[in-house]
């Protein structure tokens, strides 16, 4: 007996039911098709409509090294440059320990109980090496961090400081054109970042401690010196009595500075961020400086200086990243390393070939 064809037999196999595809066709269609980057016109409608993960994701572009992502990012930025403007950016850094976060977050409390809109963006040179501080900004301001108006962006990791200085320049423009109408750039790391937030800020504030050694000498001269404010932070309990010295000492300090070119005379004051004292007094002092820097016109007339330095420094940027991405002159500056070091050319001399070099392969 053919027992496959006895319908009777134990052996027989029913067909049962037809299993479905292991993938939804329909569903993969949907995941593929939401995972398709937003056309330029509709990250910058999300932007200007103050959609924060629209605004978030065009912020990733920025940080991309991707040359596609880099020729959107470009796109959006001078589509939203029309909107943008509109905040006050304030620069705030401080030596380690000074209670940066906690300011921040107080400053940034009492700023959106007052109606504003903050955006916190950070400076961090060292990210390339840490990886940056992402879940360390929301976990220090977590009620900052869960403000319905507020928006706190960390520092892109990798790269020069120039470059991360340009992209957070960059986003800058895009949180104005969002709606923010104060911007905090805060700088994670100490030395050269100063300078750099410097040079995209309306007004930098200077975060000193008081009893904390020898104050003068606990700052380079140099940010003193860029400094619009110095706040004493910490100044509560029994440290109050120190606070008060501190602040009079960076006062006659200051006095020893040539007068800033915006004609303003900065002061110090006291604050207790953990406290919530003399946030008050330091935000009225910088309305105080935006008025008086509105009316001499040296607001706009730095507005205009930081936007024609910014231009050349993304040349400089530009140039460099070309340079040490061109495969040639890679090749070409192992050879002259070998050569350096064996004191058969100076560096200077090498230099000046790989330039050349890199001249001829631009024409």
């Amino acid at each position: 007996m053919n027992k496959d064809k006895n319908p009777h037999s134990a052996l027989s196999v029913s067909k049962g039911i037809e299993q479905p595809e292991s993938v939804n066709k329909g569903a993969a269609e949907r995941i593929r098709s939401a995972r398709k980057s937003p056309s330029t016109a509709a990250y910058v409608e999300g932007i200007l409509a103050g959609n924060r993960t629209v605004l978030s994701q065009a912020i990733t572009l920025i940080e991309s090294s991707l040359d596609a992502h880099q020729g959107i990012a470009q796109e959006i930025i001078e589509k939203c440059l029309p909107f943008s403007g509109n905040s006050m950016r304030i620069g705030i850094t401080g030596v380690p320990g000074v209670g940066k976060s906690t300011f921040i977050e107080s400053f940034g409390r009492h700023l959106t109980s007052l109606g504003k809109k903050l955006a916190v963006l950070a400076i961090d040179p060292s990210s390339e090496r840490s990886g940056g501080s992402i879940m360390g900004d929301k976990t220090r301001m977590e009620l900052l961090s869960t403000d319905p108006s507020a928006f706190i962006r960390p520092s892109p990791s990798g790269g020069s400081l120039g470059g991360v200085a340009r992209k957070t320049r960059e986003s800058i423009i895009l949180c104005e054109a969002a709606g923010f109408d104060t911007v905090f750039i805060e700088t994670v790391g100490v030395g050269q970042s100063e300078t750099a937030v410097h040079s995209m800020v309306d007004f930098f504030l200077l975060l000193m401690l008081a009893g904390a050694g020898d104050e003068l000498q606990g700052i380079k001269r140099g940010i003193m010196e860029m400094a619009d404010m110095i706040a004493i932070n910490k100044a509560d309990g029994n440290n109050i009595e120190k606070a008060n010295i501190a602040r009079a000492e960076y006062q006659n300090a200051l006095h020893l500075f040539p007068p800033s070119p915006s004609g303003w005379i900065p002061k110090v004051l006291t604050c207790s961020a953990q406290k919530n004292q003399g946030i008050e007094d330091i935000w009225k002092n910088i309305l105080d400086f935006k008025s008086m820097t509105g009316v001499n016109g040296y607001f706009n007339q730095r507005r205009n200086e930081q936007s024609k330095y910014w231009m050349y420094e993304t040349i400089n940027d530009q140039l460099k990243r070309q340079f040490y991405g061109d495969t040639e002159i890679q090749r070409a500056a192992a050879n002259f390393e070998k050569k350096v070091l064996a004191n058969r050319v100076s560096s200077f001399v090498a230099a000046g070939e790989l330039i050349s070099l890199f001249n001829q392969r631009m024409k």
